[in-house]
């Protein structure tokens, strides 16, 4: 089993738009950390799950369209929701899932996988940027992290 862990891509500010939707930049970067990790074979997930909110989504969208995935909103994952929800959905997964959020809610998520508590800090997410995580019953291991400035031109 395969956690995706993607930090939405950059957002324009609440002063900007109110609904906080992805900048060009953030778009731009978001497609290009995907199309690396396509270009390697390193993503397996036909399911993209996301928060509700508009970065979010626009970010799964952009990662479902790549992969040719299904994509839907869930529950349990906005910044500061309990990462215990997703843990537990983890465990009992079927196939790999890519999970679009925020901070902290990813990091607490992936400490408390890889160390067993969510103010761990084991893992640091930043825009656009996707940590893999590989799970066989309750344990967890870090497998890769790529981040947009891997990917700049």
């Amino acid at each position: 089993m395969h956690a995706y862990l993607v930090q939405h891509g950059k957002a324009k500010s609440r002063e900007e738009d109110s609904d906080r939707p992805l900048t060009d930049e953030g778009r731009k970067e978001v497609e290009a950390v995907m199309l690396l990790m396509l270009r390697f074979g390193a993503i397996t997930a036909s399911r993209v799950v996301h928060s509700g909110k508009r970065r979010a989504a626009e970010t799964a969208e952009l990662i479902a369209g790549k992969l040719e995935a299904e994509v839907a909103p869930e529950d349990g994952l906005d910044p500061d929701d309990d990462p215990a929800i997703w843990a537990t959905r983890l465990r009992e997964a079927d196939r790999d899932l890519v999970l679009v959020g925020h901070l902290p809610h990813l990091e607490r998520l992936a400490s408390l996988l890889l160390c067993g508590h969510p103010d761990g800090g084991t893992v640091r997410l930043v825009n656009g940027g996707v940590v893999c995580l590989a799970g066989e019953e309750d344990r967890w291991a870090l497998q890769w992290a790529i981040t947009p400035t891997l990917v700049q031109e």
